[in-house]
């Protein structure tokens, strides 16, 4: 009987492992058909005639001036310096959140401010007004192709197409323009930062200064995943910060555990609920158990490199998985699925 209580056990533990390699492997199949479809198509878009055609349809020409025309109707107005400047004083602007929004707020201008001049001459050399400059020519190019300019990436985040750039654009500014106007926000988008590492750093310091003795050596990252989304949210944390927008991939997400689990099939990414992100003091919370946690890295784009790592965030594990197991999976969390 123990024999055959061993089989079966062996038998089950062959069939759940066989059952989650081809889900992983299904998984790893539609992100590789994804990605070579894309570049595929990129690659045919690159190689179309840049000249106009002689037919009766839309020239390039026209089809980018109107969207140079849609965009700088949605483009928001600029960052005005001395209202920023005098709310942030009654903000309190040496406080170190306070520096890391203007030092934010001064990159979103720049953004503004070339989207802006690049449209309007890009107009103006379409009519014949001005000449058509290298750069100009590139956005002309780029924009047809519903891409992001070469001179607007140098400054800016990378983007899949020129629509979700512009999008985030404009969803980057609503963050900042209501966090300097109307006052600090509940949770904030992680995503829309340029500097996402400074935004941390800049609560570390927030939370060191608030306790007295605290140094900020030994003050490191800690954090909590709520069961809350971001409608949820009325009001801040008592310290630290609620962050979303958040993306699981190579997992799945319990919401009722608060725990990774196995990836859904056909699932690529995994909605994380709000987390919450504070500080701990590393000299008074030696004792706490770590081996229950998955420690994963947090990248502001799909591609994983050291530019685009942020931190790391624990994560809780099923009681019968270890943390290498995820480890293996390469579990990662996503601030941008595109």
């Amino acid at each position: 009987s123990l024999f055959l209580s061993l089989s079966l056990c062996t038998q089950n533990s062959i069939t759940f492992c066989f059952s989650q390699f081809m889900i992983c492997l299904f998984v790893s199949f539609i992100r590789y058909s994804t990605n070579m479809s894309a570049l595929c198509m990129n690659t045919i878009v690159s190689i179309q005639p840049k000249d106009s055609g002689g037919g009766g349809g839309e020239t390039r020409e026209t089809v980018v001036q109107r969207l140079a025309d849609d965009m700088l109707k949605k483009l928001p107005p600029d960052f005005v310096p001395h209202e920023v400047k005098s709310r942030l004083h009654k903000m309190g602007h040496l406080a170190p959140m306070n520096i890391f929004l203007r030092q934010e707020i001064d990159r979103m201008q720049r953004v503004i401010t070339l989207v802006r001049s690049t449209l309007v001459d890009l107009k103006l050399a379409i009519d014949g007004t001005i000449i058509m400059s290298e750069n100009l020519r590139d956005a002309l190019d780029n924009m047809y192709d519903a891409r992001v300019p070469t001179a607007w990436l140098k400054i800016s985040w990378a983007s899949a197409t020129l629509g979700f750039w512009f999008t985030e654009l404009l969803e980057r500014e609503v963050q900042f323009r209501s966090w300097c106007f109307d006052g600090r926000p509940n949770a904030f988008w992680m995503t829309g930062f340029f500097n996402p590492q400074g935004f941390l750093t800049a609560m570390r310091q927030e939370v060191t200064r608030a306790h007295k003795g605290w140094a900020l050596d030994s003050a490191i990252l800690s954090n909590e995943v709520t069961r809350m989304f971001k409608d949820d949210i009325k009001e801040p944390p008592p310290e630290g910060v609620y962050v979303h927008g958040l993306f699981l991939d190579g997992s799945g997400w319990d919401r009722k555990n608060c725990r990774l689990t196995e990836q859904l099939p056909k699932v690529l990414f995994a909605v994380l609920p709000v987390v919450h992100i504070f500080a701990i003091n590393q000299t008074i919370d030696k004792d706490k158990d770590k081996l229950q946690f998955y420690h994963c890295p947090v990248y502001k784009k799909p591609h994983r490199t050291d530019l685009t790592f942020i931190t790391t965030l624990q994560l809780k594990v099923m009681p019968s998985t270890a943390p290498e197991h995820w480890m293996l999976r390469g579990v990662a969390l996503l601030c941008d699925n595109k």
